[in-house]
């Protein structure tokens, strides 16, 4: 799985044979450059699993639902996940948090949404965490990780995202489910693992979790090519005649 926000890297990671594309409230971050994901509305996510969709012919794709949308009320919730769906045609949403939403999870799945849950740290949550942190190295919030996977799954969650969890307490939780897990900073032993396409390129230079490897060096390449042009036009050199019309 890949999180990423526009066309262009959708259908990149799709012709690269991505499975899941996750259109992450990230973004609030990683395309418009805030402290953090709080921000981000519903119209945003709702423009840019658009422009996702467009790019993923074959990926599946999962709508983020931003802080807000679901937390007031089921009713609420389930409206605006069905805006979501009607007007983005992604093939599942995703939620954060356990058993406060895990009825929200049970009336979406029996009208058919296909709802991904997200636990270990919640981005949605960090005011209440007081930043980012690994979660699950106590045994109270081990105890707590496995009992809400489990009522998700049970309330009908299709797939789980966890965060920021040990590895051992990943590999725990992962087997005590049949649905799939996704890890991001969870280990190896979850079924799948997810990264944002923007890290995992090396397009962010300025932080680099520990959960993060680069898989290119993205920013350089990027300022190198800038740099050249810039160069190119400074000395006259670009445009040439092979690039003009006659």
């Amino acid at each position: 799985m890949v999180s990423t926000y526009d066309y262009l890297s959708a259908k990149l990671c799709d012709e690269a044979g991505i499975d899941s594309i996750l259109v992450g409230d990230s973004l609030g971050m990683v395309f418009k450059g805030e402290e953090n994901t709080l921000g981000v509305t519903l119209e945003e996510m709702i423009y840019h699993t658009k422009a996702v969709r467009r790019g993923a012919k074959r990926a599946f794709v999962i709508a983020d639902m931003p802080f807000g949308s679901y937390q007031v009320s089921v009713e609420k919730g389930v409206e605006n996940v069905v805006k979501v769906i009607k007007e983005t045609n992604a093939d599942a949403v995703k939620v954060e948090g356990g058993k406060e939403i895990a009825p929200l999870v049970a009336r979406l799945a029996e009208i058919g949404v296909a709802v991904v849950g997200h636990l270990g740290f919640t981005p949605q949550k960090v005011k209440l965490f007081g930043g980012a942190k690994v979660v699950g190295r106590r045994e109270e919030e081990k105890e707590r990780l496995l009992k809400e996977a489990k009522m998700l799954q049970d309330a009908g969650a299709v797939m789980l995202v966890l965060e920021a969890t040990p590895s051992d307490i990943a590999k725990e939780v992962t087997e005590s489910l049949d649905i799939p897990v996704i890890g991001i900073g969870a280990g190896p032993h979850t079924d799948g693992q997810v990264l944002v396409f923007h890290d995992l390129v090396g397009l962010v230079e300025d932080i680099k979790p520990k959960f993060v490897k680069r898989f290119a060096e993205g920013a350089k390449i990027f300022k190198d090519a800038l740099l050249r042009f810039k160069t190119e036009v400074d000395e006259g050199i670009f445009p040439s005649e092979e690039y003009s019309y006659e």
